[in-house]
């Protein structure tokens, strides 16, 4: 995917930019640029490949620490629900605000 000059000047006025032809020119090789990169990493085939739970992974062992999924404060919902106007089913009933 390459940009064009109408495409900048396109971004630009979405933008609210005001874009002088000198950073035009600049602006649409960086962008280029950038979509080229882009385009090398989806050229990578990567059938087969494993994702990483961590970028340092491929190079080395990662352990991750990780804590024990437990309950640290008590269910309180009753004693929250008490001073609600309006309760039902555990949930919090509220005036609708969008019709």
């Amino acid at each position: 995917m390459s940009l064009t000059p109408t495409d900048i000047d396109r971004i630009a006025h979405l933008a609210r930019l005001a874009l002088p032809e000198q950073q035009r020119e600049r602006m649409l090789t960086r962008l280029n640029g950038f979509f080229g990169i882009v385009e090398t990493m989806r050229a990578v085939d990567t059938q087969g490949v494993l994702p990483l739970a961590h970028p340092l992974a491929a190079i080395q062992d990662v352990q991750l620490r990780l804590r024990e999924d437990v309950a640290s404060e008590p269910d309180q919902r009753e004693a929250n629900q008490r001073n609600a106007p309006a309760v039902e089913a555990g949930l919090f009933l509220v005036p609708r605000v969008i019709e």
